[in-house]
């Protein structure tokens, strides 16, 4: 009597279609007959219930190195090329070190040992390991980064770090900003002022971590094309003359859709600050790298005229030095102005006391005309005639700015240019 083929559900089943494939295959039958066409459906329905039950067999990426060199007839020095030396060939070995994205590569291309065995689950289970890297990630400041404590959960020390760079800086990269991590967005053209250039990767790590401060900053409204202008810089100024006036200017740009970040610079950036978008969301990011009030609301001020009059879909990164004479493009040479203008208005310096007679009382009275801090008409004193001495006692306590941000400077270290 002909029996039927069933999907099997319970192990009684598995047990009876074990059994009954058993006598099938003992039975001689025509070819095309129909025991031999219930023999292969038999067989495929007992092959995926065991496929169900059984957890597929995942080779370890040691096994297959171990299988490789025993198949090739290969010593741990034929292995250096892959590795990096031969105390480290011993270390994967034995399993005292994990393997690097960069052995994986190398190990996959050379030894033709399969990528997905070798990289296992990880969250690097999507690279491309056949080709070249994106990045070359020896460029990147991973000593600067692991001193700022942005591999949290690495135990190695700085040699390591080197070692796994990519994995590292992968990892960091694609931290909080999903998408935005990928490679293709971030390459957009990084448009610098001044004639040092900025040393790209260290410049590219400092833009991640202004993107991902800004993502955790909470903005009370969204940004609005044609909010900013001259009075509303003007109004923007007037809180320099409060003893927490930069913290101020934080909560009245996040009242307009705007993020201010402080972000200490990366050795070989030369970075004052810088204007970005995300998505539609202006950013500006200051560096604090001279922490005075003078320098503090100038180069707000020039990063904002930026957002105003610069900033777009085609242009979604300026970075600044203003330190460097040679800045002499209109965009930068309007931002100055407009700066400059929006502090002290053209009108109120032409006639002031100040600009000739360079005395505490008649910046102070500038000051309080204005209603803006003193430090801003110091400022202004210093830079018209290029004398630096000029009015210390107004200027204030160096690192004073950077007091009012001390939750956002956590961890981080600020460095000398």
């Amino acid at each position: 009597m002909k029996q039927q083929v069933r999907v099997i559900k319970t192990q009684r089943d598995y047990d009876a279609a074990l059994a009954r494939l058993s006598a099938l295959m003992d039975e001689e039958f025509a070819p095309g007959s129909n025991a031999e066409a219930q023999l292969e459906l038999l067989a495929l329905v007992i092959e995926s219930y065991e496929r169900s039950k059984i957890a597929p067999v995942c080779t370890d990426p040691i096994e297959a190195i171990l299988f490789r060199m025993d198949q090739q007839q290969l010593s741990k020095k034929d292995l250096v090329p892959y590795i990096g030396s031969l105390s480290k060939v011993s270390e994967v070995i034995s399993r005292k070190r994990p393997l690097s994205l960069s052995m994986i590569r190398k190990l996959h291309t050379g030894l033709n040992i399969p990528a997905q065995v070798l990289i296992g689950d990880s969250d690097d289970a999507h690279v491309d390991l056949s080709s070249e890297p994106q990045y070359n990630y020896a460029k990147f400041p991973v000593q600067e980064m692991w001193e700022r404590g942005h591999f949290p959960d690495f135990k190695g020390g700085i040699k390591q770090v080197k070692d796994y760079a990519e994995d590292l800086v992968r990892k960091f990269m694609r931290g909080a900003l999903g998408d935005l991590a990928r490679p293709t967005l971030l390459r957009a053209r990084l448009h610098q002022s001044g004639s040092r250039v900025m040393d790209e990767y260290a410049l590219l790590v400092w833009r991640i971590c202004v993107l991902k401060k800004a993502r955790a900053f909470k903005l009370t409204s969204q940004y609005k094309d044609g909010i900013i202008t001259h009075e509303w810089l003007r109004d923007l100024a007037k809180l320099s003359r409060f003893e927490k006036g930069p913290r101020l200017a934080q909560e009245f740009l996040a009242d307009n859709g705007i993020a201010l970040v402080i972000e200490p610079h990366y050795k070989k950036t030369y970075l004052d600050g810088a204007a970005m978008l995300d998505g539609h969301t202006p950013i500006v990011a200051l560096t604090l790298r001279h922490d005075r009030l003078d320098n503090f609301w100038f180069a707000l001020m020039h990063e904002l005229v930026h957002v105003q009059r610069h900033l777009k879909g085609s242009h979604v990164f300026i970075a600044d030095n203003l330190d460097d004479k040679t800045r002499s493009n209109r965009d930068e040479q309007e931002a100055d102005n407009g700066a400059r203008d929006a502090l002290i208005p053209p009108a109120e310096w032409e006639k002031s006391a100040v600009r000739t007679v360079h005395s505490p009382k008649n910046a102070q009275a500038l000051a309080d005309k204005l209603r803006i801090h003193p430090a801003i008409v110091a400022g202004r004193v210093r830079f018209e005639n290029n004398n630096w001495r000029l009015l210390n006692g107004l200027l204030g306590a160096k690192g004073e700015v950077g007091k009012s941000f001390d939750d956002q400077l956590a961890g981080s270290t600020a460095h000398a240019s």
